[in-house]
């Protein structure tokens, strides 16, 4: 399977329920889940999200 995948970086300011939120939101919206979370020393994340890539219908052709 091919993904396509968006990194996201949230300041330390951030709480984990808010980041928890924000990610929520994203995957029940727009297909994206969590790959990776990275946790820096000053609080920072590095959060890695990823979809499939979905095929695009060709001109014509019913699914």
């Amino acid at each position: 399977m091919d993904y396509e995948y968006a990194p996201l970086r949230l300041p330390s300011n951030v709480d984990r329920l808010t980041a928890a939120a924000q990610l929520a939101i994203q995957a029940e919206f727009s297909g994206w889940e969590l790959a990776r979370v990275q946790l820096f020393a000053d609080g920072s994340r590095k959060v890695m999200l990823r979809r499939r890539i979905q095929p695009t219908p060709q001109p014509g052709l019913s699914l």
